[in-house]
């Protein structure tokens, strides 16, 4: 969410951009509530809604750290939009969008999951579109539309009506 922000501040223009690095951060702070939720259900909720703990092991947790940390000081020093899109596919191709999504069906709401899933698709086919509109760098398009496939496949996996969109499109 951070890191979108800055990019918020740092592409004000076209409004087209600034708007969608808005979107993106949104979307973060929504992972955020939404782990701040499954928290409190967890430690509330006096029958176990764990069948199996979400792991994410220390070295994972100080990697995505310092992922983030150094993009947040290449954003300081200034950088161009491509890299900024780079820095997207990079994050949204990492362990916390797996997170946030392991973390939702700890909870045994399988709509939760798939919603976590089908926003995260969304947010996925904006920032493929956005790559093809404001660079030129094919490799950088394939990795997003391959992440949208990647995600798809888990919506598809997950549930029904997943079962059904894939069946109608």
């Amino acid at each position: 969410m951070e890191l979108y922000v800055r990019f918020v501040h740092a592409f004000t223009t076209p409004a087209e951009v600034r708007d969608f690095w808005f979107g993106m951060a949104k979307h973060e702070a929504g992972h955020c509530g939404a782990l701040a939720l499954v928290e409190r259900i967890i430690k509330t909720d006096p029958k176990p809604v764990v069948d199996k703990p979400v792991w994410l092991d220390e070295a994972t947790v100080t990697r995505l750290r310092a992922l983030l940390q150094a993009y947040l000081r290449e954003v300081k020093r200034g950088i161009s939009l491509e890299r900024a899109f780079e820095m997207a596919v990079d994050i949204e191709a990492s362990e916390l969008e797996d997170l946030v999504v392991d973390m939702l069906s700890v909870v045994r709401a399988p709509k939760w999951r798939e919603r976590a899933l089908q926003m995260l698709i969304h947010d996925l086919g904006d920032l493929s579109y956005m790559v093809e509109r404001y660079t030129n760098n094919a490799d950088l398009l394939k990795r997003a539309d391959a992440l949208i496939e990647q995600r798809r496949g888990g919506l598809v996996k997950g549930s029904a009506s997943a079962r059904r969109l894939r069946t109608e499109a």
